[in-house]
């Protein structure tokens, strides 16, 4: 069965100082562990010939497929504020990319899939827990609504890697809009290769901003552009409880997708503090500090394209500025009307955002459930007999009884019924999230014990994070302090 991708890869057409060209490393004996049949549909794929050996080989690099162009990508990136002026696809391929059904551009990247002349004395390969954490919580963040990379197929090698324990191999295929970083752009600022960055700038215009292409500065419409879309991004991560643990500019994304799952997390009890990266020793990429990096960020981006801006240094400072000041603006926006749909208050009044975050504080002080609040929440909207199960949440139950009492006052000014409200409720905020207990678990069996039955059925109940199955109360369940994880690993 001859497997058909149809690549068409207009990276590889960049100048050569944007990537390294160079074939995946082969591995002993691959083993195809998951594939996501239905993103292989919306690629345009057939998963038959994906799922065949033939597609395997490919799949795991030991075979490069017709119109495949792999190659390594150049970037550089601060990493917790410490600028790297080299960094690159260290252990990355990229396959080359293909055109869907729909008419969207699409990166396939192998991760694992061997050394690159940006591996820095890695040995460019992955374990089999990160690579099944990334599946799962990618599709996770799909499923959830939140703009994200996918993971297209997971392949055991048949090898074991250089980590502690010498866990399994494996690859990961991912998806996505495009493997664009502001790294990327400060790699070729950082050199100053201006020219570099307006080849750049234009490629991801062309690919991710049209519309700036006809603005009066193309390349200012190109920086508000990044700008709104990663404000929405990080508004989205909050409203989930998410927090991704390694905000580098490396891993921020020109396109505006989650990008790069290592130490990430969903929280538990609430504390706006809440931090599980292990290496995140001062707490740089906390929950309630992500906007800021994330501002902090683009930041870096505008300083990449500051030559482009204007030809005069000051109003090219200016328009930089200006641009990332948009920032804050478009965040609270997203998020404070995703604040408001959480809690039912379909139609804003003054007021509204104090009233959520006074239940915010409460329920920081009370170490309730950020998830099943919310979730419980949407029931208490149809009524007090509701209450009970988020009053069980808190630890003084009266701190929620006395906000309750105002907030079904201000309910008194919506004109959605309360049956209307329940369902508008329930579809923001989720039944289901990779609790870090449930996602541990999972890649605990599949890589100690090789049984992967605990990692599918966590993906099947996580496919429908709104939909509430009878027989799934244990995956909406909070851990309790036994099985609660406390701290997560990088999977480098």
């Amino acid at each position: 069965m001859a497997v058909r991708l149809p690549f068409d890869n207009s990276y590889a057409r960049l100048p050569p100082r944007f990537f390294a060209p160079l074939a995946p490393t082969p591995v002993a004996a691959p083993r195809l562990v998951r594939l996501n049949v239905a993103l292989a549909k919306d690629l345009g794929l057939d998963a038959a010939e994906l799922a065949s050996a033939e597609g395997v080989e490919i799949l795991a690099g030991n075979r490069v497929a017709e119109g495949s162009q792999p190659l390594a990508q150049a970037y550089a990136g601060h990493q917790f504020g410490n600028f790297v002026p080299q960094l690159g696809d260290g252990r990355a391929i990229l396959l080359g990319e293909i055109v869907t059904p729909v008419g969207q551009r699409r990166d396939i990247q192998l991760k694992g899939a061997g050394r690159t002349p940006f591996s820095r004395g890695g040995d460019g390969r992955a374990a089999l827990g990160p690579v099944l954490r990334e599946y799962l919580v990618s599709e996770a963040m799909a499923a959830l609504g939140l703009p994200t990379t996918r993971a297209l197929a997971a392949v055991t090698t048949g090898e074991t890697v250089r980590r502690e324990g010498m866990p399994p191999g494996a690859i990961l295929t991912r998806v996505a809009a495009s493997h664009l970083r502001v790294g990327t752009f400060q790699y070729f600022a950082a050199q100053g290769d201006t020219d570099a960055v307006k080849t750049l700038s234009d490629y991801a215009i062309a690919r991710h901003y049209p519309e700036a292409a006809v603005a009066a500065n193309p390349y200012r419409a190109l920086l508000d552009g990044v700008v709104a879309r990663q404000a929405d991004l990080v508004a989205g991560w909050l409203l989930i409880g998410f927090i991704h643990g390694v905000m580098n500019t490396d891993n921020t994304s020109i396109s505006g997708e989650t990008i790069d799952f290592g130490p990430c997390a969903f929280m538990d009890a609430y504390d706006p503090a809440t931090v599980f990266s292990s290496i995140d020793l001062h707490g740089r990429y906390a929950y309630d500090s992500q906007p800021g990096v994330a501002y902090w960020n683009m930041a870096r981006l505008a300083e990449t394209l500051l030559p482009l801006l204007a030809s005069d240094e000051d109003a090219a400072l200016a328009s930089g500025k200006e641009a990332i000041a948009g920032f804050a603006p478009r965040f609270e926006a997203a998020y404070r009307g995703g604040l408001r749909r959480k809690a039912g208050l379909l139609s804003p009044r003054d007021g509204d955002v104090a009233l959520i975050q006074d239940l915010l504080t409460r329920m920081a002080e009370n170490k309730a459930d950020f998830t099943l609040t919310f979730r419980h929440l949407a029931g208490a909207a149809l009524g007090p007999e509701n209450d009970e199960a988020i009053r069980a949440l808190f630890a003084d139950p009266t701190s929620y009884d006395d906000w309750a009492s105002r907030w079904r006052i201000r309910l008194l000014d919506e004109a959605a019924s309360p049956d209307e409200r329940h369902a508008a409720m329930q579809m923001v905020n989720p039944a289901y999230i990779p609790r870090n207990h449930l996602v541990e678990a999972a890649l605990e069996a599949a890589t100690e014990a090789g049984d992967f039955r605990p990692f599918e059925t966590l993906m099947d109940v996580l496919s429908k994070p709104y939909e509430a199955r009878p027989g799934l109360e244990p995956f909406a369940k909070a851990p309790d302090p036994t099985t609660r994880i406390y701290q997560t690993f990088c999977g480098t």
